[in-house]
């Protein structure tokens, strides 16, 4: 874990690296608190992707981090790469909360991981088909 949050872009990025687990989450909730405390901007990346374990200890915090975001107009992005920690965040009913993206950059623009960006190409043109108008390959079978 880092001593200092990075400013990034008007955001500030918490790191935490090895493993994160209740003898750790003392120092990363510590990391939470010093980059969201400081008067500093609403905007927190909490960067996972070099934990190597992480448990429910660490929940806590993210939450009061998330929770704290949100009163000041702000959000709480969480970068990671395992998918152990999708699991964790999926089974505790948090991952519409805390989705993963793949970096901080990701996280900053606000796009998750695994979802394409639209296709800004076809948007307005005329030659495109609107949604639900073709026919499915399964209703051009014949009886």
């Amino acid at each position: 874990m880092s001593p200092y949050p990075d400013l990034f872009d008007e955001c500030r990025v918490v790191r935490a690296g090895g493993e994160l687990d209740v003898t750790t989450a003392s120092a990363f909730a510590h990391d939470l608190q010093a980059a969201r405390c400081d008067g500093g901007p609403p905007f927190l990346i909490v960067d996972l992707r070099d934990v190597t374990f992480m448990d429910c200890s660490v929940l806590d915090p993210l939450c009061a981090a998330w929770h704290a975001g949100r009163r000041r107009g702000g959000w709480v992005r969480v970068v990671h790469a395992r998918p152990g920690t999708t699991m964790l965040f999926r089974s505790c009913g948090l991952l519409t909360r805390f989705p993963r993206y793949a970096s901080p950059r990701d996280a900053w623009q606000g796009r998750p991981a695994g979802r394409r960006a639209p296709d800004r190409t076809t948007c307005g043109d005329a030659r495109s088909v609107p949604r639900g108008t073709q026919p499915r390959p399964w209703q051009n079978r014949a009886p």
